[in-house]
C-alpha cells in the first residue's frame, strides 16, 4: 500500500472498536519495537485477543497482520534498531565491514542470552534417542537446515532432510514415535510449516522448534522451542545474520550432543576425516 501507516491509521480512527483503539494506542507509543512483534506478542502488550488484532489491520485496510506490520516498519523512522542503522549512502568499505560486523555481534549476543540450557539439553537427549531427525524448513530457513544437517553428518548418520514443502509433510505422515523434528522458522508462522508440524505430531514424532517466538503457532505445537533472540527486520526478511543466528544454536546444540557421548562421536569423526582424505589433493 502506498499510504502511509500512520495516516491510514489517522483516516481510520473513527472506523476502530474501542479495543482496536488500545492497539492504535500501543502502536503509536511503541512503534520502533512493535514491529518485531508477531500477532500473539502484540496482542500480549496490548491486553487483546489476536482477533482484535486482525480486525484491526483490516480495518485499517490490510490483507492481514504481516502486511500491516511491514507498513509499519516502512513507516518508522530509522526502519532498524538504533545500533543496526543503515550506513550513510558515501559510507566507505571499512565501515561497511564494522556495520556488518555490529549485525552479526548483536545477533549472536541477543540469542546467546534467550537461548535456553535448559531447553538444549532437553532437545539434545531427543536427538540422541531418535531413531532419524529431520532437518526442515522453508525457504532460506531451508537452506540453514540443510547446513544443520550436514554439520551432524560427520558424526552421525541419522540426520536427514526433505526438500520442498510437498517431500516434507510427506516425510512426516511416515514418521513414527522413535522420529524428531528439527525446524527452523524464525516467525514460526508459516502455513507449510504448520502443516509439516501437524503431521509429523499426528504420527507421534517428536517436534524441536528454532525461532524467535516463543509464543508463535510453531512453538505451541513444538515439544521444545529453542529461541534465536536475534531481531529482524520485516523489510529485511532473509537477512544473513538471522542466519548466522540460528547456526550458532546449531552449533551448540551439536557441541552438547558430542560432549554427551564422546566416545563415539569421537570414532565417528575419525572414521569420516579418513573416508574424506581421499578426496582431498
Amino acid at each position: 500500500m502506498s499510504t502511509n501507516f500512520w495516516e491510514l491509521l489517522q483516516q481510520h480512527q473513527n472506523d476502530l472498536t474501542k479495543s482496536g483503539h488500545m492497539v492504535a494506542d500501543y502502536l503509536v507509543q511503541h512503534a520502533a519495537e512493535a514491529q518485531y512483534l508477531s500477532i500473539s506478542s502484540l496482542a500480549r502488550e496490548c491486553k487483546v485477543a489476536e482477533a482484535t488484532v486482525f480486525r484491526f489491520c483490516r480495518a485499517l485496510g490490510f490483507e492481514g497482520y504481516h502486511e500491516m506490520r511491514i507498513a509499519l516498519a516502512q513507516a518508522n523512522a530509522t526502519g532498524a534498531l538504533v545500533n543496526q542503522r543503515a550506513p550513510e549512502p558515501d559510507a566507505d568499505t571499512a565501515t561497511l565491514c564494522e556495520h556488518a560486523g555490529a549485525l552479526f555481534m548483536t545477533a549472536i549476543n541477543g540469542t546467546q542470552n534467550a537461548l535456553s540450557p535448559e531447553a538444549v539439553d532437553k532437545a539434545v537427549a531427543l536427538l540422541h534417542s531418535a531413531r532419524q531427525v529431520f532437518c526442515l524448513g522453508q525457504g532460506g530457513s531451508m537452506l540453514v537446515a540443510n547446513d544443520i544437517c550436514a554439520r551432524f553428518a560427520g558424526i552421525t548418520n541419522k540426520f536427514r532432510t526433505a526438500g520442498d514443502s510437498h517431500m516434507q509433510v510427506m516425510a512426516a505422515s511416515l514418521m513414527t514415535e522413535e522420529d524428531v523434528v528439527l525446524f527452523v522458522s524464525y516467525s514460526g508462522a508459516t502455513r507449510d510449516m504448520i502443516e509439516t508440524l501437524r503431521t509429523a505430531k499426528a504420527a507421534g514424532a517428536k517436534i524441536i522448534l528454532i525461532t524467535h517466538y516463543e509464543d508463535s503457532p510453531g512453538a505451541k505445537l513444538a515439544d521444545i522451542v529453542l529461541l534465536c533472540g536475534a531481531q529482524e527486520n520485516p523489510l529485511d526478511s532473509g537477512s544473513i545474520p538471522i542466519k548466522v543466528a540460528v547456526l550458532y544454536v546449531a552449533e551448540v546444540l551439536l557441541l552438547r550432543y558430542m560432549l554427551d557421548d564422546q566416545q563415539q562421536t569421537n570414532e565417528a569423526q575419525d572414521r569420516t576425516t579418513e573416508a574424506l582424505a581421499v578426496k582431498m589433493l
